[in-house]
């Protein structure tokens, strides 16, 4: 039967390869009802699995991982398409096993969507889970945060792998002491920048103890609820970090973790953070400091994440926001840069954008600093510009284009440092409404340094 299910698969992947199509998911959503939801047992997997979960930088940490261990020499599967739910990472496995349903590498390196870590991993043998962070997310589809957390959990109470964990997010170092007799738990953890505070300005779901109730006393924020915290109650937050982000400058950029100096090319504390997971990993796995080096000192992100374009002599990073907290990052990204700027935000509400778009509701924008205009775009324009007039921004400088390109004109109408938030099925739109203009007014597309 197994075999029958996997020339079924097969035959599925290469019909839609001849029509043109990537076969990312489509054969493991027909496997999944086939198998009755347990698409991924039917593989064999003899090599390591590390898999990379969180609310925000799944992606850029599981490319980083596979480069590691590509860098090193060795053969690697990875879902890079993004495909992170258990029927796209069936369909990957379909495009990588013989006809028994064998795998052939020496890592499986999976980026897993946070909801479906316990689907998957009760089905393959997990050897390393990253968790990077916990942050409020797509309700409509994932429910209140805490269901989240207690569903992986749940998984990591009879996990005995290696747990690579946020030691700075409550939410995720939790998670710590799920299994008591796991002895393969390891912290990363970062020092504060220069614009980290002893005072939440953000929306925050770490507050409390999950032990004991006690409210969490923080040493210092980095951003939303991500920082050095104790409960003076029980001791949650007493942990000997395994890797330590410190020296942190943005400005060149430059970090230590570990006692070795990285430069990497994106500036900002989320970067550190993931880049702290990523040299985590590189310890864990006896990388070469040289390929380590590599990796973290030459990652750039495209694709809508940090990504850059010159709209005529306009310099213009966009970045993808699907919750408060990428927004919140992106605007501190901005706030931090010297001199003015504009903004545009582009909104959509479509399925995978999750239909209620109240999460507007926990951006800070009261924190703007020298934003002398702001555009509005997309299926919600006029939803994200009264958010940004209740926030106490001037409404004269607020100006709603609901059309992506005539948004665009009206962004690099005027001189200056532009900036362009879209959420998840905006900035795919949003990237080709910016090479559209630059086809026809001038300037270039790079990525940023």
């Amino acid at each position: 039967m197994n075999r029958l299910l996997i020339l079924i698969g097969k035959i599925i992947v290469g019909v839609l390869r001849l029509l043109g199509r990537n076969a990312g998911n489509l054969p493991g959503i027909i496997l999944w009802h086939l198998t009755k939801g347990r698409c991924c047992k039917m593989f064999h997997t003899d090599c390591p699995i590390i898999a990379v979960t969180g609310t925000n930088g799944k992606t850029s940490v599981t490319n980083c991982i596979a480069q590691l261990f590509e860098q090193s020499g060795k053969k690697i599967i990875i879902n890079k398409e993004g495909n992170n739910l258990d029927t796209g990472i069936c369909s990957l496995l379909l495009r990588h096993c013989d006809g028994s349903g064998k795998v052939d590498a020496d890592y499986l390196i999976l980026e897993t969507d946070e909801s479906h870590v316990p689907v998957v991993y009760s089905q393959l043998k997990l050897e390393t889970l990253v968790v990077l962070n916990f942050f409020r997310d797509q309700l409509d589809r994932n429910g209140e945060m805490e269901t989240l957390i207690q569903k992986i959990n749940g998984f990591c109470k009879t996990f005995e792998g290696n747990l690579i964990l946020n030691g700075d997010d409550p939410n995720t170092a939790r998670l710590g002491r799920a299994n008591p007799e796991n002895k393969k738990v390891k912290y990363f953890h970062a020092k504060p920048y220069a614009f980290a505070t002893d005072k939440i300005f953000e929306a925050s779901e770490g507050r409390f103890c999950p032990f004991c109730g006690e409210p969490l006393e923080y040493e210092y924020y980095q951003y939303s609820h991500i920082g050095r915290f104790r409960c003076k109650k029980c001791g949650f937050g007493d942990y000997e970090p395994y890797v330590t982000a410190e020296d942190i400058d943005l400005e060149k950029p430059v970090f230590t973790a570990d006692g070795h100096e990285y430069t990497p090319k994106l500036n900002s504390i989320y970067n550190i953070y993931n880049m702290t997971a990523v040299a985590s990993a590189a310890k864990l796995y006896g990388i070469d400091q040289s390929v380590t080096d590599s990796v973290i000192n030459n990652y750039t992100i495209n694709n809508g994440r940090m990504e850059s374009f010159m709209l005529k002599d306009r310099h213009t990073t966009l970045n993808l926001a699907k919750n408060p907290v990428g927004a919140n990052m992106t605007l501190r990204v901005m706030n931090e840069m010297k001199g003015e700027k504009e903004l545009l935000f582009v909104l959509n509400d479509n399925v995978a954008d999750g239909l209620d778009v109240s999460w507007i509701w926990d951006i800070n924008f009261s924190i703007f600093e020298r934003v002398t205009r702001v555009v509005t775009s997309g299926t919600r324009a006029y939803d994200i510009a009264v958010r940004i007039k209740c926030s106490g921004y001037d409404p004269e400088k607020i100006v709603v284009r609901p059309d992506l390109d005539e948004a665009v004109e009206e962004l690099a109408r005027t001189e200056g440092r532009k900036f362009v938030i879209a959420n998840y099925t905006a900035v795919q739109p949003t990237r080709s409404a910016l090479k559209r203009y630059i086809t026809k007014h001038g300037g270039e597309h790079s990525e940023e340094n």
